[in-house]
């Protein structure tokens, strides 16, 4: 693992949202949802994960997430992602969000 600066991290805006909109999107090549989550002052933004194996829409609509906001916007099929959704990959290669343990205010910044 290669060792990072400080000023390395903080170049990575990395923001607590809350998840405003689910759909499904079946035009995915792997099952996928797309999220819209309001990030406080950094807006609304729009992503495509890949968290259907462990979340419904009902579990996702409401939820606090932490997304990487300043990542150039990517195509994904005919959809424009704005933001990374993290998580973790388990063995079996579902996704398992990070979010807060408690709740914060939207736009807070990791670090």
């Amino acid at each position: 693992m290669e060792t990072i600066e400080w000023n390395d991290f903080e170049k990575v805006c990395v923001a607590s949202g809350t998840v405003l909109e689910v759909e499904d999107y079946p035009e995915a090549r792997k099952p996928a949802y797309k999220i819209k989550a309001d990030f406080g002052t950094f807006g609304v933004k729009k992503t495509s994960a890949q968290v259907t194996d462990l979340y419904t829409k009902e579990e996702l609509m409401g939820k606090q997430i932490v997304g990487v906001l300043n990542f150039p916007v990517k195509q994904i099929g005919s959809f424009m992602s704005e933001f990374l959704l993290t998580g973790f990959y388990r063995e079996d290669g579902a996704v398992v969000l990070a979010v807060p343990d408690k709740e914060v205010e939207n736009g807070s910044r990791l670090g």
